[in-house]
Parts: structure tokens; C-alpha cells; sequence
């Protein structure tokens, strides 16, 4: 038997040769990080020791929650500015409310002031509310939206107006509760008064104004040597333009403004940008409706005013007859003693045009018109569109400045970047001094015609600019009227509700949206209101059918091309598309539209009367034994019980009655008894008088 002892031995050998187990690699890495831990928790014990010492610094609480540190409230810092901020709030302390980050926003008084995102159930919370009772009033807003979702400032506002709360937003800084002091963006201001000897001559802006068809755009053609007016639909302008023609060696600028009556916005916007006007008339036609206009909006801008009788060539021309009209509007004629220039021209042979030349040349030179090239860009927008490839164009022309390639603006809501100027003939060129009409590539968004580009410092500025203006044009568009009480709702119906036309426009250029809006919006009528859903320039696209068919619109489309996923969209859905390339035939279809909407108007005629002898008990109430007292009463006819003159009940005709039978008509003379609907508190004495409604066509 082995010996014990030695056993014994050889176990302890070789526990002291083996020594302590080595650990596993996983091991290892858990006691490391269980190190790091405990260092960093001591870091944490250290500083939270110094944050007690220190006085007025900003408490970090943390929320139930995420567990993120967040700073106080600039509410809380406010209430608190005189004193030590409060400890932080432990949210494993038991018994202890965990305190919510007020970063979310604050209620004082009525007011609520929130930063974004704005969560329905948070909004509700601070109203007092439960946050189904938000939904609904967002559901009333065509709003749908979860209780853990955000709204929109705007909407927030609303539904806080509808509860007398009054709603400011907190914009969200970095910095998290810390309020910013903001950087105030403003668009640069013109410079009144430039120093005389940055002051440089520059090109005169000349408008050729006058009536529609007497040869505007024919002369500026001539003088500039193109066919413009051959690519007008029927032959006539219906866009602004903007050309530069070298005469003598000087450069003059031109813009070409639409003569027809609906477009005399457009031709005051180009009143508003000229030095000079030419006032075209024609010798066979004299002075029409649009000419007087356009002498208004050039007398009002304070500008100067050269006649141009056109078409000498033809037969019927009486230059002399046009001059004596002139005189009517306060125009003398140079050669008749006056003060106003009047050249007697032909754009076909070309009669009196070196004359006319000559005469804006020097009138631009006796107004001495400067420029500072050095000062701020500015622009008018005279024509926008948009165009294939390019995106949002406008053409403008350089009030002050040198626009460049590569300069940041603001245009209206919108900011851009030149990327890309063009002349007059298309070509490229890298900067635009005063007076230079060019086409300028770079907008965000299509702008409007009649707003101004300026130049900004930097993108950034332009930026933040553009997006407080479209804020402020958001909240404009979701400004809504207020709800009708039902009184007023009644009150409407009585008096007779508006029928009501939607339609989609869609146009090759701006310009053309805004006149064809005004001249439909023109048409004065007591019946029929015009909704336009939608107008812009660009072609019809699928969501313009689709907006359509949700809105029970029609879609106008006006010199542009309906897109093919549109047609098939129109198919589905039935919605009617018109297109013209005459702005008259679109006008005069609006009009027949309109009067094809109205309802025939409803008109009483009283066929009789029958006064009531005696009242009578029946199964189901009482009824009146009358005597028809002139005319007739007939069984399907409309009737009213008058007493003393005024109406106690109006209605159908339930009973005729003569003797026991029903009859369809009772005459003059004839006793017979009524019953009026569910009408009982007939009288002795009362007048039940009897009438029809006729259906007369309605006119606006």
C-alpha cells in the first residue's frame, strides 16, 4: 500500500509548481473594464464634490428617462438669478417627483413658450389638456398627427389661440437653454445720396408703351434687327422684354411691355423701371382705351414721354388727327409748339426711325442719367419662368451695381446664387453693370415678377434671410378665417351662397399667370366667385391633375404642354383640361364657364289668395275652411299664412279639400279646406296666399 505521507507531499509540490490559476483572456477584459468604471465613477464623485462649493453655476439634471445631462431653462435661470441654483434631482431617490427638463417649454400666465419639436402630448400638458381634445381641434385643421408626434409652429399657434393661450416659439439653439443673442439679417438698404465722383453715366431704360397691335414690338425689332413678333401667338405681345442696341456707339436699353388691357400691371412694372417712354400710336387707329393708360402709368411714374405714330405707310394714316388727340391728354406737340417730342415712323420701310433713334439718344443725355457700378447689386425682375434644363430663369434689369457670376441674393422669399448670366441674344457673360438687361440662372424657387434681387454678403446671410421670409409667407397662407357662427352661416344661405369656380392655371412665364389672374378677377359678378387653387408658370404636371380631382377644379393651361404622365393621370380622373395660346378665347371661356355654373334663379308668383272662415279639428291637428278670395289655389302650389299682414308660416300644401274629396285646384269664390304641412295655429281671418316658383336663367 503507497504510503500516505508521500502522497500528501507530492500534492503540495505541485499546487506551489502550478501557483494561482491564470485567468481567461474574457476575464481579464471584464476586470479592466469594471476598473475603468470605478475610475470613472470616482471622476464623476470629484466633480460633483467641487460642483457643491461653486456657487451660480448651472445645475445638470438629469431626466427619468434618457439619463442625458440637460442645462436649466432660461426661465429657471431667470426666476433664479438672484440666488444658488438648486441641487440636482437624483431620480432614484424614492419618494422624490422626478422633475421633467423644463427645456421643452415654459408656461406663464396665458402665454407658452415652446421650442420645436412641438409634440401634441406635450402642448397638451402645458394647456391643461387631455391630448385627444388637441387632436380634435387638429383634426378640425386637417391635421393628423399621433399624440407623439410634432406640429408645425403654426398649427400649434392656432390650436393654442382657439384655447386663449398665446403661443411664442423659442427658436432651438446649440447651446441647449442658453438664449443666443440672434444675428438680425436685413436686406441692404440703396444708397440715397452716392459720392459724386463714383457716379458713372449709364444706359438709358426706354419702354416701348401703347395699345395692342400698333406695332411695338415691330419697331423695337427694327432697331434691333430680329423677328421677336413672330414668335408671339396671334401676333401679339404677350410677355415683357428686355433688349440692349448699340446707337452711335451708345448703349440703350429697351423693354417691351404687352398692350392689352389685361395686362396693365405689366405695363405698370415697366413704367416703374424706364427713364423713358415711347408711346406708340398708330396713324389709322389714333388713341385707344390701353394708350390712355399707358400715358397715365408714364405720367404718374414722372417720366419723360416720346410719341411714336407707327404704320405712316398705310392707307387711312392721319398723323395730324393722332397729334390733335394728344392735346387732349395734356401731349403737345413739338411742331405744334408744345413740349412733347412726336415722331411720325414706319416699322416696314422704315420711316422716321433714324429720327426716333436720335431723340431717345438725346434725351437720355439731357437727363444725365448715373450709376454707381461699385455700389450693392440691385435688380428688377421684369419676367421669370421656367425653362428646361435651366430650371427658374427671370429676366432682369441692373438697377445699381455690377451683378456678377457668383454672387449670393435674396429675391423676394428666395435666396440663390448667380450661377449663370445671359444677354439679350443668349450669350454668356460674367458680370451685368447699371441699365444691362440679362437672364440670370441660380434661383431656388421661381420668383415673382416686380421683386428686386439684391446682392447679400454671403450665402449664409441670404440664407437665413430667405428662410425667415418664407416663415413669415407660410404663415401667412395658413392664416384662416375664422369660423362662421351658425347664425352667420344661416344668414348666408338666405341671402342667396356664391357658386363657386376653382381652376388650376399653369402658363409658359410668370408674367402671363399674374395678368390672366387679374383679368379674370376683373370680372365683377354678384353670383359666381373665382377660386384659383393653383397658378404658376411651367407645364401641367400629375400633381396639378391630381390637386384637381381633389379640389373639383379645371385646369387652364396658357402658351405651355401638358407632361405625359398628366394626360393619362387627366383620363383617370376625369378632370377637365383646356389649353390656349390666345389669352382673349381663355378669358371669354372663363366667362361662359361662369354663367354656365349658375343655378336658374328662383322667383315667387302669387296665383291667389283664400281667407280662412273657420278652424276645424282633424285626425292629426287642426284645419282651415276657407273662401278663395281671388285667383285660385291649386294642390301643388307653395302657400304662407298671413295675419295682419305678416307671414306665420310658409310651405307646402299637405290637404284641399272641397267638401270630402281632394281636388288639385279650388277657383275664385269657392269655400275649400287647407291644411299647411304641420302647421295648427290657424286663425279666423287669417290669408293663406298660394305661389309658384319660376326658374328664371341667371347673368352675372
Amino acid at each position: 500500500m503507497p504510503d500516505n505521507g508521500d502522497s500528501d507531499k507530492k500534492k503540495e509540490v505541485l499546487d506551489l509548481v502550478d501557483g494561482p490559476k491564470k485567468p481567461s483572456r474574457r476575464e481579464r477584459q471584464r476586470a479592466q473594464a469594471s476598473e475603468q468604471k470605478t475610475v470613472q465613477d470616482r471622476k464623476d464623485e470629484a466633480l460633483d464634490i467641487l460642483d457643491e462649493d461653486e456657487q451660480k453655476k448651472t445645475a445638470v439634471r438629469k431626466t427619468e428617462k434618457s439619463g442625458k445631462k440637460q442645462l436649466p431653462s432660461i426661465s429657471k435661470l431667470a426666476e433664479e438669478e438672484d440666488g444658488d441654483f438648486t441641487a440636482p434631482i437624483d431620480p432614484n431617490d424614492a419618494g422624490e417627483e422626478v422633475e421633467v427638463a423644463d427645456d421643452a417649454g415654459v408656461v406663464e400666465g396665458n402665454t407658452i413658450s415652446i421650442k420645436p419639436p412641438i409634440i401634441v402630448s406635450v402642448l397638451a400638458e402645458m394647456m391643461g389638456l387631455k391630448p385627444f381634445e388637441i387632436m380634435k381641434d387638429l383634426i378640425a385643421l386637417e391635421v393628423f398627427v399621433a399624440p407623439n408626434q410634432a406640429i408645425e409652429p403654426e398649427i400649434a399657434e392656432k390650436v393654442c389661440e382657439q384655447h386663449g393661450f398665446v403661443f411664442e416659439r423659442e427658436k432651438r439653439e446649440k447651446g441647449g437653454g442658453v438664449h443666443k443673442v440672434e444675428e438680425v439679417i436685413e436686406e441692404p438698404e440703396p444708397e440715397e445720396d452716392e459720392p459724386a465722383e463714383k457716379l458713372e453715366f449709364r444706359a438709358p431704360i426706354i419702354t416701348f408703351m401703347g395699345h395692342v397691335d400698333h406695332g411695338k414690338t415691330s419697331l423695337l425689332d427694327y432697331l434691333r434687327q430680329s423677328k421677336v413678333v413672330d414668335g408671339e401667338a396671334g401676333g401679339i405681345t404677350q410677355h415683357i422684354g428686355a433688349y440692349r442696341v448699340e446707337h452711335g456707339g451708345h448703349p440703350i436699353t429697351f423693354i417691351d411691355t404687352p398692350g392689352h388691357a389685361i395686362f396693365t400691371e405689366m405695363r405698370a412694372r415697366g413704367a416703374d423701371v424706364t427713364d423713358i417712354v415711347v408711346l406708340v400710336v398708330a396713324a389709322d387707329d389714333g388713341i385707344m382705351p390701353q394708350t390712355k393708360e399707358a400715358i397715365s402709368h408714364a405720367k404718374a411714374a414722372g417720366k419723360t414721354i416720346i410719341v411714336a405714330i407707327n404704320k405712316c405707310d398705310v392707307t387711312g394714316a392721319d398723323p395730324m388727327r393722332v397729334k390733335t388727340q394728344l392735346m387732349e391728354h395734356e401731349l403737345m406737340s413739338a411742331d405744334l409748339g408744345g413740349k412733347t417730342e412726336v415722331v411720325e415712323v414706319s416699322a416696314i420701310t422704315g420711316q422716321g426711325m433714324d429720327e426716333l433713334a436720335e431723340l431717345m439718344a438725346l434725351q437720355a443725355e439731357v437727363l444725365e442719367l448715373k450709376a454707381n457700378p461699385e455700389a450693392n447689386a440691385r435688380a428688377a425682375v421684369i419676367e421669370a419662368k421656367i425653362q428646361p434644363g435651366k430650371g427658374p430663369t427671370a429676366t432682369v434689369v441692373v438697377e445699381a451695381g455690377t451683378l456678377r457670376v457668383g454672387t449670393p441674393f435674396i429675391c423676394g422669399p428666395y435666396a440663390g446664387k448667380v450661377k449663370l448670366l445671359l444677354d439679350d441674344r443668349g450669350e454668356k457673360v460674367k458680370e451685368a453693370g447699371p441699365a444691362t438687361p440679362v437672364e440670370v440662372l441660380g434661383f431656388a424657387e421661381l420668383p415673382n415678377v416686380g421683386d428686386e434681387l439684391v446682392a447679400m454678403e454671403n450665402e449664409r446671410a441670404a440664407k437665413k434671410l430667405s428662410d425667415e421670409r418664407q416663415l413669415e409667407l407660410r404663415q401667412s397662407r395658413l392664416e384662416r378665417p375664422k369660423k362662421s357662427r351658425m347664425e352667420d352661416m344661416l344668414a348666408r344661405v338666405q341671402g342667396g351662397q356664391k357658386v363657386e369656380l376653382k381652376i388650376i392655371l399653369k402658363c409658359d412665364v410668370q408674367g402671363s399667370v399674374e395678368a390672366i389672374r387679374g383679368a379674370i378677377g376683373d370680372v365683377e359678378s354678384d353670383k359666381v366667385d373665382v377660386n384659383f387653387i393653383h397658378a404658376a408658370a411651367g407645364s401641367i404636371s400629375e400633381s396639378d391633375i391630381l390637386l384637381a380631382s381633389s379640389a373639383d377644379a379645371v385646369v387652364l393651361g396658357f402658351n405651355i404642354k401638358v407632361e405625359s404622365n398628366a394626360v393619362k393621370a387627366a383620363k383617370r380622373e376625369g378632370v377637365q383640361v383646356k389649353l390656349y395660346s390666345i389669352v382673349y378665347e381663355l378669358i371669354d371661356q372663363v366667362k361662359d364657364a361662369m354663367l354656365g355654373l349658375l343655378e336658374p334663379e328662383l322667383r315667387e308668383k302669387v296665383i291667389g289668395h283664400a281667407e280662412v272662415k273657420q278652424v276645424f279639428k282633424v285626425k292629426r291637428g287642426r284645419a282651415a275652411g276657407c273662401l278663395v278670395a281671388d285667383g285660385k289655389v291649386t294642390r301643388t302650389a307653395h302657400a304662407r299664412v298671413m295675419r295682419d299682414g305678416t307671414p306665420v308660416f310658409d310651405g307646402k300644401m299637405s290637404t284641399l279639400r272641397r267638401i270630402q274629396d281632394d281636388v288639385e285646384e279650388v277657383k275664385q269664390g269657392i269655400e275649400c279646406g287647407i291644411r299647411l304641412g304641420e302647421f295648427n295655429e290657424y286663425e279666423e281671418g287669417d290669408v293663406i296666399e298660394c305661389y309658384e316658383l319660376e326658374k328664371i336663367d341667371q347673368t352675372l
